[in-house]
């Protein structure tokens, strides 16, 4: 059986002068069959080949969002590769079925302690409910949606948390290697 292909899509406005997106990106990019693509860096005019995309959509099995948390949302790049690549025919509606059974996996930011992601918190809301919009997406496109990895309180992490959490970051990233004989 192959191991499974992984498609990180990063979005984030300025990778260079990111410290955890930026770090998070270069502790996996050495991975066997996970490929890394920086969309900022990609189209820094913004103008998304959906050929191009889709076509490396249907060459992985599951797909990584990486971004920092943006007024409750993706960032600008993400949304608008989403607008471009995920339309009709391909993602969902007649024909739209190159994603169904594909991962989409969530891994982001948030610059908040988890605490103000609660209905008594600075946010109102929790994260699972505020990640509704992108859940409601992967199922329209027939994508199994992972338990999203979020690291709270990102601008306040230390160094050696960093490295924790870029370590969850690899292991889930890891294909499961089935043990003979079981």
């Amino acid at each position: 059986m192959t191991p499974p292909r992984t498609l990180v899509l990063v979005a984030h406005p300025d990778l260079a002068a990111s410290r955890i997106t930026a770090h998070l990106t270069t502790a996996i990019r050495d991975m066997e069959r996970v490929t890394v693509h920086d969309l900022s860096a990609a189209y820094p005019d913004r103008r998304i080949d959906a050929v191009r995309e889709q076509e490396l959509l249907r060459g992985h099995d599951t797909i990584v969002w990486q971004f920092p948390w943006h007024w409750y949302s993706v960032p600008g790049i993400l949304k608008e590769w989403m607008d471009r690549v995920l339309t009709y025919g391909f993602a969902y509606g007649a024909g739209g079925d190159a994603l169904h059974g594909k991962r989409l996996q969530l891994v982001l930011s948030t610059g908040g302690p988890e605490s103000s992601y609660a209905p008594g918190g600075h946010n109102r809301f929790t994260m699972d409910e505020l990640l509704r919009p992108l859940d409601a997406t992967a199922h329209l496109c027939g994508l199994d949606m992972a338990e999203p990895l979020v690291l709270h309180a990102a601008p306040r992490v230390d160094a050696d948390e960093l490295e924790r959490h870029a370590a969850r970051y690899r292991a889930l990233l890891t294909p499961a290697v089935a043990v003979a004989g079981l």
